[in-house]
């Protein structure tokens, strides 16, 4: 078992929870543009109710994007120096991927699921994941696109989340016709962000906190903040 403290802040929502040896402490809430403020608050009232110090812990992971810009720089600054405080690595999440978890959470019985983040200026942050199994398998290159590109990777039935699904009628009706049920109030969540990052240390994917920089996507491409 490992500690892992994860936050988010890659939308309106923000998050942060706590894997202590299996117990999982969590808190959540909607506040846009009160990151700044809710973060630390947050981390430091979930410490205490789980009676850990952050330096007992093993990691801190954060929602590396994609999402908004300033709230992904929010929890990567958040992280970066917790861990430098610490002297813990950090482990970067994709919040698609986190989508992906809470997808199956949501729905059980879907084994395919296409994540979709409103990304402003009529563009959504696009993935597809196969969720049959323990950990979400991604099937195309997280991306960004118009509604009107979007498209799955494969034939057959799939579970649409996150707020970009609020173009659907933008999207081409192939597609539509595909997604079998959607729940466009999925936001990327620490808790589900913990269950990428267990696996992510278990793999020695940890980094310096110097080292774990946001990541943008744009025009179809990764975009990390030092090549912008």
């Amino acid at each position: 078992m490992s500690r892992i403290l994860a936050l988010d802040t890659s939308t309106d929502a923000c998050s942060v929870a706590l894997d202590l040896d299996g117990d999982v402490y969590a808190e959540f809430v909607i506040e846009p543009r009160r990151h700044t403020h809710l973060l630390l608050p947050m981390v430091e009232r979930v410490l205490a109710e789980a009676g850990v110090a952050l330096k007992g812990l093993d990691a801190i992971a954060f929602g590396r994007g994609p999402g908004s810009f300033a709230g992904i720089r929010i929890a990567t600054g958040a992280a970066q120096g917790l861990a430098l405080g610490a002297d813990l690595p950090l482990l970067p999440v994709s919040t698609l991927a986190a989508m992906a978890v809470s997808a199956r959470q949501l729905n059980p019985q879907q084994q395919r699921v296409l994540t979709a983040l409103d990304a402003r200026m009529d563009e959504v942050y696009w993935g597809a994941f196969d969720i049959s199994g323990a950990l979400p398998q991604p099937l195309m290159e997280e991306s960004v696109r118009p509604p009107a590109q979007a498209e799955a990777p494969q034939t057959g039935a799939w579970f649409g989340v996150g707020s970009g699904w609020r173009y659907r009628e933008q999207m081409p009706v192939a597609l539509q016709q595909q997604v079998s049920a959607i729940e466009p109030e999925c936001h990327p969540d620490a808790r589900a962000m913990l269950v990428l990052a267990q696996a992510q240390l278990a793999a020695g994917e940890g980094v310096a906190p110097e080292q774990a920089l946001p990541v943008y996507l744009r025009e179809g491409s990764w975009k990390k903040k030092d090549q912008q």
